[in-house]
């Protein structure tokens, strides 16, 4: 069990029961996506701006609010083609802001910035083209997007407890660069899953 599937099991009950409490107001699950790309765009620009304790919470609000737009889709029975289009789409430019916030900010350096945007992108393509031709979405890998987020937040925390250079890098970018290796590892694992189940 991965640590994704792992969250998902120790999250999904309060998740719901959050949910169920949530569209007693009249919000919509798409509300809500939106409202977590806010969130992740105020972390990313925290971050860049080296306030590491305010991204810390903007960080996590995205992520809550994101988990809990699906839950709301499903209370209400409203799960929709365009609503998951949407959701993706903004999980995307989220991961792409948090990212940048920290690369920008100068926590790494440039070229692991790029291994780790390069190693998120291709593990969603992986996803999403294993179900453009198997039918089915792809989730299975060692670092799916709970995962990052987890090593994110764990990565601030440690950094804003130890604010010095490792081995010449702030920990910080030592949780990036995990996230970009964790990350091409998991596209290659998709990749063989889609490659082995294909049919010639």
């Amino acid at each position: 069990m991965t640590l994704d599937e792992v969250i998902r099991a120790r999250t999904g009950d309060i998740i719901a029961r959050s949910a169920s409490f949530i569209v007693r107001f009249g919000i919509r699950a798409n509300t809500l996506t939106t409202i977590s790309l806010i969130f992740a765009f105020l972390s990313g620009l925290s971050l860049y701006a080296e306030m590491l304790g305010v991204g810390l919470v903007f960080l996590v609000l995205s992520g809550l609010f994101d988990a809990l737009d699906g839950a709301i889709a499903r209370h209400m029975q409203c799960e929709s083609k365009k609503g998951d289009f949407l959701d993706h789409v903004v999980d995307r430019y989220a991961d792409i802001f948090i990212l940048c916030g920290i690369i920008l900010g100068g926590h790494t350096p440039p070229w692991i910035g790029v291994v780790a945007i390069t190693g998120v992108l291709l593990t969603s393509y992986m996803g999403t083209q294993a179900q453009a031709v198997m039918f089915e979405r792809l989730y299975k890998g060692i670092m799916g997007r709970s995962d990052r987020l987890v090593v994110i937040i764990i990565g601030i925390l440690l950094n804003g407890i130890y604010p010095h250079p490792v081995m010449g890098m702030y920990i910080l970018g030592w949780t990036i660069g995990i996230i970009g290796i964790a990350s091409h590892i998991t596209a290659i694992q998709r990749f063989y899953i889609v490659w082995k189940t294909l049919e010639d």
